[in-house]
């Protein structure tokens, strides 16, 4: 059987750091890619010292930040101001397929370390320019973390309670799609590159990907022309989907369409409510979502979570448990899928 992964033989050469970047290395080493990791000399990666937690003691130690980008990697440390540093960086380039970076707009160019710079030495270079708004545009020279874009692609608007503040995602989500979006561009650019043996630039801007995700929330306002609110837990546009009371604990609904809403009355006793006209389909059920949410939830927390999830899964009706990190990490699923 052959072993070799789908990137075996192919070379990154990383100027990244923090998150979207490193996330996306991390990926195509993942696939068996040779990433090459350039960090700043003294300090390396601005992550490693994002702690506690810590992995190792002392002056050994590694934050547990850096350590969930940065695996499959081997890291050297180059100063890019230095005509030494860039010439080794230039003779690494020479050497590789793949080139990712984040700096601002123009600092690669300052380096002599540029897409224009490095394809007159390999012309077959791929190479991706990761920043918070991209090399055009009014918004180019802009700062741009993960929060920043967030907010300013309408996400946090439609994230939070209904009565409440705008909320971030838990986790830095525009980093980690930025990452995916560069790494699928990547593995296209470098088989474009296999068929013609040119090159290809990749721009990459947190808040265009943040955009992109919005999917069908940009698109009932492109079809409506009203401006999405948040919701809360509740789905826009499918009810019940969302997360109950339980007599105990929370936990998550999601039904998707007639027959499983019609399940769920019967699980519940309340089978005439799916020939309520009110809630006999899923667009009445959402016109009417203000009377049938709260007769739902008063059912709902008479009984322990799990009995209802054991009852709706028996027949089919998506549920589950909200389950905190740790007792997501430790789910029977996850450690049957590694």
């Amino acid at each position: 059987m052959n072993t070799s992964k789908a990137l075996s033989g192919v070379r990154v050469l990383d100027f990244s750091r923090v998150l979207a970047g490193p996330f996306c290395t991390m990926l195509l080493g993942d696939m068996g890619a040779d990433v090459i990791k350039i960090e700043h000399p003294g300090r390396g990666d601005d992550t490693r010292h994002w702690g506690p937690p810590w992995l190792g003691e002392d002056h050994n130690r590694q934050s547990a930040y850096y350590l969930s980008a940065n695996r499959n990697k081997r890291s050297l440390t180059l100063n890019l101001k230095t005509d030494e540093g860039q010439r080794l960086a230039k003779r690494l380039a020479a050497q590789s397929q793949l080139v990712v970076e984040n700096f601002k707009p123009g600092q690669m160019a300052e380096f002599g370390l540029s897409f224009n710079h490095l394809r007159d030495i390999n012309p077959a270079l791929v190479y991706a320019s990761i920043t918070g708004f991209g090399q055009t545009g009014p918004y180019r020279e802009r700062p741009g973390y993960d929060i920043v874009t967030q907010a300013m692609s309408g996400l946090m608007s439609i994230t939070g309670p209904a009565d409440g503040p705008p909320y971030k995602v838990g986790v830095a989500i525009a980093d980690v799609i930025t990452g995916l979006f560069t790494a699928m561009n990547l593995l296209a650019a470098l088989r474009h590159t296999e068929n013609t043996g040119e090159g290809q630039f990749i721009d990459v801007a947190l808040l265009d990907t943040q955009i992109a995700v919005l999917v069908n929330i940009a698109s009932d306002y492109l079809v409506s022309g009203q401006t999405p609110q948040r919701l809360g837990n509740e789905h826009p546009t499918i009810v019940p989907y969302q997360v109950f009371s339980a007599a105990d604990k929370e936990f998550v609904v999601a039904v998707g369409n007639d027959r499983q809403f019609a399940d769920l009355c019967k699980l519940l006793g309340r089978s005439e409510l799916a020939a309520d006209p009110r809630y006999v389909t899923n667009p009445t059920r959402v016109q009417n979502r203000e009377t049938l949410v709260p007769l739902l939830q008063r059912i709902f927390e008479t009984r322990p979570a799990a009995v209802w999830v054991e009852g709706m899964l028996e027949l089919g009706i998506p549920t589950g448990p909200i389950n905190d990190i740790a007792a997501a990490l430790n789910d029977p699923q996850v450690q049957a899928r590694g």
